[in-house]
């Protein structure tokens, strides 16, 4: 397929750090596919397309989202039936090359910064993709500032295409999304069945796939979940432990006190204690702080 370049500055004026489009595909690709001297993401709305990138064709539906790089090659062809809404938002090398320095530990070598051969595409959860949409509708209207890109762009990485730390690349798809859903309390308040119903897998599917990628069942994997939400309450909110146990969706105290234990090696009043900081008023020191634990 013949290639033709795409110009940032065709798009934005000199003050604007990104390019915002909403669109309907045309159902055949063009004559000539196109890289460009910008990053792009691209999220599909509804409808399907086919997408010619990097010498692949790819058939893409609802929920799935892409982080291109400047050197990527492509080209949309809508399916006819179906016709094809896209959201795009382009943005330029400095804001991407930014972000890639300053959050190492979280886009470093992922997402717009891979060296695959492919650009790096998510298949979002409902969850995920209703958020995608809303985040990327609010920046449709926003000021074409750097702070609203880079902004929207940290919001994709932690908050829509992030999964699961622990959880290996060569994890299955839907394990990864149901990992990312057992996230929400919603989810892990149910426990294991949450989890499981989350995969849309049977339960001994689930159950052989969570000890493979993460070396525990699922009732232990959720478990950690609820603990780590428990200790983010404990050192931040003033509600009662019997409340941090409800908002867990613990039925049994006593299980609660000794899930917690086991994780954090303390009781969870100690942890409070320990970590708990008022903003209003001195802290304690930490030798009275074991005087009253």
């Amino acid at each position: 397929m013949l290639k033709t370049t795409f110009l940032i500055d065709t798009y934005i004026q000199p003050d604007e750090a990104f390019h915002f489009a909403r669109k309907s595909l045309a159902t055949r690709f063009p004559d000539a596919a196109h890289d460009h001297d910008y990053f792009e993401v691209f999220l599909i709305e509804s409808g399907k397309t086919a997408h010619w990138i990097n010498g692949v064709t790819q058939q893409l539906a609802p929920g799935q989202l892409a982080f291109l790089r400047p050197n990527d090659v492509h080209a949309f062809s809508a399916d006819r039936s179906t016709g094809c809404q896209i959201m795009n938002v382009m943005f330029r090398t400095e804001t991407a090359q930014h972000l890639a320095n300053r959050y190492q530990d979280t886009i470093a070598g992922r997402y717009f910064d891979t060296s695959a051969r492919l650009p790096e595409m998510h298949t979002l959860a409902p969850a995920r993709f209703a958020r995608a949409v809303t985040v990327a509708q609010q920046l449709q209207t926003a000021h074409r500032s750097l702070a609203r890109i880079e902004e929207f762009l940290l919001v994709l990485t932690n908050r829509v295409a992030d999964v699961t730390s622990g959880v290996t690349e060569n994890a299955p798809r839907w394990f990864a999304e149901a990992c990312s859903a057992a996230q929400s309390q919603e989810v892990f308040r149910q426990g294991a069945a949450g989890f499981i119903s989350a995969a849309g897998r049977s339960h001994e599917h689930v159950c052989r796939t969570c000890k493979a990628v993460t070396g525990l069942t699922p009732s232990e994997y959720i478990n950690q979940v609820r603990i780590e939400f428990a200790a983010h309450l404990l050192r931040s909110d003033e509600r009662s432990i019997d409340e941090v146990v409800e908002a867990c969706g613990f039925d049994n105290n006593s299980y609660f006190y000794r899930l917690f234990r086991r994780q954090y090696g303390t009781t969870p009043r100690q942890f409070r204690l320990r970590n708990l900081r008022d903003p209003f008023q001195r802290d304690l020191g930490q030798d009275q702080l074991d005087q009253i634990s």
